[in-house]
């Protein structure tokens, strides 16, 4: 809900493009400093009890954003939410908690297609709600969405769930106890320099600034390039753009465990990024809706990325590590999303929109360089392998 919104909303409060970049980049940077500790702390404590402080911590941080009368109440409330933005972290190591590795693409993929539901709902929310009941109220709404999730994890959600048995073929690596601290960038130095993460780590990252540059942007690049009924895009019409991706987004991800019995993760991989790069490359120089509508189809292809990588990494890792790991694509995300609409807010507000899609093609393309040198190394294999 808060994509197609914020840039508007920030807008409103006075926010320069720049501003409103920075905005969205104070969230990943508190979200970096928070994301690996919260999931080496979910190793220790359990998942729940990390996960529900997370969730609080998200819920009070969009009340403060709906109380904002200035853009200074706007940033805290963007790095309380930030301090505790451990929920994709503290998830995805709980679906590896309860899947065998042969099974976690799948599971991965499920958490895909919740994400991708979100992108249906949400946006197209945002843009009703603010169109009818103003900005304010799309803002509560989150909010009270944020405390539904706490319910369903107070009430829904086992703090002990049962393990399931390894696969019969899995290797189990010697576990490494240690866990790594926010400062020990030495420590997370060696987990790129892994020749069976490394690749991984680093498509994932090309994907994420290729994506992050596009979030970061879309709603500033559609208001200033794009029109609808003789005026400029705002949060409906945003909202609704992406509420189409997040529709795209569910067809791929529930379509991906099918997909993978024939062509191997690879390939997949492969296809993503150059769906990423056309469509952010197309989008680059949209000028109405029909190529809007085009990009969009393109790139929405690309959703199969962060499930294949996220779950090749957790296959490759340690069974002692799956937080630390977990929480290390958590913190290249971050990474992403504090570069990524900083870049965009310099971008657009200097008018360069052609320059702000290539960038994200051209970020995206890295990818494609690091899923050559994994091909070169590891021998292709399906998912059953």
């Amino acid at each position: 809900m808060m994509m197609p919104l914020l840039p508007f909303y920030a807008q409103h409060l006075g926010a320069t493009p720049v501003e409103v970049g920075l905005m969205i980049s104070i969230y990943a940077f508190f979200q970096l400093l928070s994301g690996p500790p919260l999931g080496s702390l979910s190793d220790r404590i359990g998942r729940k009890p990390v996960l529900l402080a997370s969730q609080i911590g998200t819920f009070a941080g969009f009340l403060l954003l709906g109380f904002a009368q200035n853009i200074w109440m706007a940033y805290a409330s963007r790095v309380l939410d930030g301090v505790t933005a451990g929920n994709i972290t503290v998830a995805q190591a709980y679906i590896s908690d309860v899947t065998k590795p042969s099974e976690r693409t799948k599971s991965f993929a499920l958490l895909g297609i919740a994400f991708g539901i979100g992108f249906l709902i949400g946006p197209a929310a945002t843009g009703l709600i603010a169109q009818n009941f103003g900005e304010h109220a799309a803002v509560f709404t989150a909010a009270g969405l944020s405390f539904t999730s706490i319910l369903a994890t107070v009430f829904l959600l086992p703090a002990n769930p049962p393990r399931p048995e390894p696969d019969a073929d899995a290797v189990v690596a010697p576990p490494a106890a240690k866990k790594l601290s926010v400062l020990d960038w030495g420590s997370y130095a060696q987990y790129f320099r892994r020749p069976a993460l490394a690749p991984l780590f680093w498509q994932f990252a090309a994907y994420s600034l290729g994506f992050a540059l596009f979030s970061g942007g879309f709603g500033l690049f559609a208001e200033r390039r794009l029109t609808y009924e003789g005026k400029p895009f705002g949060t409906r019409e945003v909202g609704f753009v992406l509420a189409y991706a997040g529709f795209l987004g569910i067809f791929v991800q529930g379509g991906l465990g099918r997909v993978m019995r024939t062509v191997a993760e690879s390939r997949l991989i492969l296809l993503g990024f150059l769906a990423e790069v056309l469509g952010l490359a197309i989008l680059a120089f949209t000028t109405n809706i029909p190529m809007l509508g085009l990009a969009t189809t393109t790139l929405a292809l690309s959703g199969v990325l962060r499930p294949i990588i996220s779950s090749g990494l957790s296959r490759r890792a340690r069974p002692s590590e799956q937080g630390v790991v977990i929480g290390l694509t958590q913190s290249i995300t971050s990474v992403s999303q504090i570069v990524g609409p900083a870049l965009a807010g310099v971008l657009i507000g200097a008018n360069m929109l052609h320059m702000w899609g290539l960038a994200a093609a051209g970020l995206s393309a890295i990818g494609l360089v690091f899923w050559m040198k994994d091909v070169a190394k590891v021998p292709e294999r399906s998912s059953g392998d």
